[in-house]
């Protein structure tokens, strides 16, 4: 018996061939010269030591389009929400195909080695037709399905022995959102395009994105506060009290006020008094939580923020370092590892290495503690964390060996305990006023030995003030300040803002940014020792123009509730609760809509563009 084998990469392909075959495997020429085939044997449970041919593909075989008849300038945009698509063969890809449908024809079953999400689960099906083009004796029910989500030895061999079957409701998810995409990008793409075309600066094509869009409408948004920024004053009390040869600073409760003259009079009725009263002083233990286990996006965010790592660059280091063996599946919601998982030996492996093999061996030898867990578990992939050891200076690429290094890192940090302190807080009462002063001491690192990103330490001490002690006020004043603008975007705080409100996945927030900026609609602009994320006149230009037309029910092209809803809709088809029909045909139906208004206020989207032009 023979079963054919198929992987989402080459790279993945090679490192289940190893596995799977001992080290035993011939190699043969593919029509794809990218995507080889390997020959060996493997014993599958109950069907014994079969013959195994593994072969890769390159990410989707297929594409959704319009047939020739429907291109550009041949139909009017708005009849593309109901015109037939085709889905056909990427001419890129045909070779990829050929070779599946050859390779099926001597073999019995199919087996399916893609990413497990839901991508992954839709370019298996497409794997599946190509195969049946070539041995139509593979039906669905000679699909196998394997689940892994690393490259470790055993892993592999438990995914080969334990496959399951395709899931065609995710299949149909992925169907749904590709070809609203198609419907949605090709109509606007193509109104936009004629509606601007001979105005300043325009490219050609203006792409509209359901994603893309709502992205740029959040750096839009945070532009025009800060431009629209006008600073004020504030006034506020401060006052400081020594005891035996210590000064404690006491920041007034109320915070701030904007009324200069209602400040001072508060303050003259403090100084009537020149002594104040320490109403209450209380130490209690606190505790800096260790960090949840690794999800996509947070590996996105904290790239950002402690590396200037763009998304697509920690997820194509990430991607590397998982075909690699190195480290687990890189694009996962979940933020909680399963119970059964034996974490204790993952943490062996890193007590070889010189920065955190110590850490490692005190977590071994009773430091250990089980990871917080977090709400969220896509029930596909553990959280990101290292598979096996690898020295940093073996890594070459800077990127890679950044992203190794903080996967670990946090990985020990999860099976850490919570960093320790003690909070001392005085109350201090003086006239009518009422004054807080705050100390920290940090009693133990834990965690925050290995996890350098974050600081904790101690602050200042407080006096030994007693409750009820009257102290003499030493310095004090009324103190001027002003508001500040909001910070500009950061590449961190868009991919939050896109993951909260459900634009685009975890696997696809980081294409999204990347592709806004391919299209000329933000820029990033360093800033001091960041870097922000501005728009372009096209890109405020388009938003703005989108903003003000007058959409029904509160619909909008620029704010993340239509894709949101999207997003909503493909889980219910994931689940069933929903068919691929009735979500695309509510979501088209919306667009449609919104399409019909847009055409019908073209003027306004050509006039508010008009306005940042320079």
């Amino acid at each position: 018996m023979k079963v054919l084998c198929v992987a989402e990469k080459p790279s993945i392909a090679k490192e289940v061939t190893n596995i799977l075959s001992g080290g035993k495997s011939v190699r043969r020429n593919s029509p794809s010269k990218y995507n080889s085939n390997f020959d060996f044997k493997f014993d599958f449970p109950g069907h014994g030591v079969c013959d195994v041919t593994m072969t890769s593909v390159t990410g989707h075989i297929n594409r959704t389009d319009f047939p020739a008849q429907y291109g550009w300038g041949k139909v009017p945009p708005g009849r593309l929400f109901e015109l037939p698509i085709e889905v056909k063969i990427d001419k890129d890809k045909a070779a990829i195909h050929r070779n599946i449908s050859t390779e099926a024809r001597n073999s019995t079953y199919l087996m399916i080695w893609t990413d497990c999400d839901r991508e992954g689960e839709a370019i298996g099906y497409e794997i599946f037709e190509a195969a049946q083009k070539g041995n139509r004796s593979i039906s669905f029910n000679h699909v196998w399905r394997s689940h892994f989500s690393h490259l470790e030895r055993n892993h592999i061999l438990n995914a080969a022995r334990n496959p399951t079957g395709l899931d065609m409701k995710v299949v149909d998810a992925v169907n749904c959102r590709q070809e609203l995409d198609l419907r949605v990008g090709a109509s606007f793409t193509r109104l936009l395009t004629d509606a601007l075309r001979g105005q300043k600066n325009i490219p050609s094509p203006v792409s509209y994105g359901t994603c893309q869009f709502p992205a740029l409408g959040f750096v839009v948004d945070r532009y025009k506060r800060v431009k629209s920024f006008k600073e004020e004053k504030f006034w506020y009390l401060q006052a400081d009290v020594e005891k035996d040869g210590q000064t404690a600073h006491f920041n007034w409760t109320r915070g701030r006020f904007f009324d200069r003259l209602y400040v001072i009079t508060l303050y003259q009725e403090c100084m009537k008094n020149p002594h104040g009263k320490i109403d209450s002083v209380t130490k209690k233990p606190t505790s800096n939580y260790k960090p949840y286990p690794l999800t996509t996006v947070q590996l996105q965010k904290d790239c950002s923020t402690f590396y200037k790592m763009s998304a697509k660059a920690t997820l194509d280091a990430a991607e590397k370092l998982y075909t690699g063996g190195w480290i687990s599946y890189p694009r996962t919601e979940t933020d909680k590892f399963p119970r059964a998982m034996n974490l204790k030996s993952i943490v062996e492996t890193q007590t070889q290495d010189s920065r955190w093999g110590q850490f490692a061996r005190e977590l071994l030898d009773g430091g250990f503690s089980q990871p917080r867990e977090g709400k969220n578990d896509d029930k596909s992939h553990p959280p990101i964390h290292p598979v096996k050891f690898q020295k940093l200076e073996a890594i070459k690429d800077d990127n890679q060996r950044k992203v190794y290094e903080y996967v670990v890192r946090r990985f020990l940090a999860c099976c850490s305990t919570d960093a320790k302190g003690f909070q001392t807080v005085a109350t201090l009462v003086w006239g009518n006023e009422i004054f807080k002063a705050t100390g920290l001491e940090v009693s133990e690192l834990n965690y925050l030995k290995v996890y350098t990103y974050r600081k904790w330490s101690s602050s200042e001490t407080l006096p030994p003030f007693q409750q009820g002690e009257s102290i003499p006020i030493k310095f004090s004043e009324v103190k001027e300040g002003k508001t500040g603008p909001p910070n500009h975007m950061t590449e961190t705080e868009l991919i939050a803002l896109m993951d909260a409100n459900g634009i685009g996945t975890d696997a696809t927030i980081a294409d999204h940014i990347d592709r806004i900026g391919a299209r000329s609609y933000i820029q990033k602009v360093k800033k001091g020792g960041s870097e922000i994320i501005v728009p372009t006149e096209l890109g405020i230009g388009l938003i703005e123009g989108f903003s003000s037309i007058n959409f029904e029910n509160n619909i909008s092209l620029s704010k993340p509730s239509l894709r949101k809803r999207l997003e909503v809709l493909l889980k219910e088809v994931e689940t069933g609760r929903r068919t691929k029909d009735q979500a695309l045909k509510e979501n088209v139906d919306l667009y449609r809509k919104a399409f019909v208004t847009t055409a019908e206020n073209q003027a306004i989207l050509i006039n508010e563009y008009k306005k940042y032009q320079t």
